[in-house]
């Protein structure tokens, strides 16, 4: 069973909705030491469910599709952009 791997399906939620959330907020740093900051708190935040997936191709996003799951990625990824916005970690 080569070619299998571990994927954290909340950092894939995570980015992608961050990514959406940005497109609305073109007044927030939109730079990679920002954007990956806000990934960090988001995922800190939020249990991680993995999957495995056979060279890339996931077998299962059922839990990805639960409204709760996410309604609780939107909640902290927009949490996690108010505090980076506020408080970068550059100039």
């Amino acid at each position: 069973m080569a070619d299998l791997k571990a994927h954290n399906m909340v950092e894939i939620e995570v980015r992608k909705e961050l990514e959406n959330q940005l497109k609305k907020r073109k007044q927030i740093c939109h730079c990679e030491q920002c954007k990956e900051d806000m990934v960090a708190i988001a995922l800190n935040n939020l249990k991680p469910r993995y999957v495995v997936s056979y060279k890339g191709e996931t077998y299962t996003r059922i839990k990805e599709l639960e409204i709760q799951f996410m309604v609780d990625v939107t909640r902290e990824v927009i949490k996690a952009i108010e505090l980076v916005n506020r408080e970068p970690h550059h100039e």
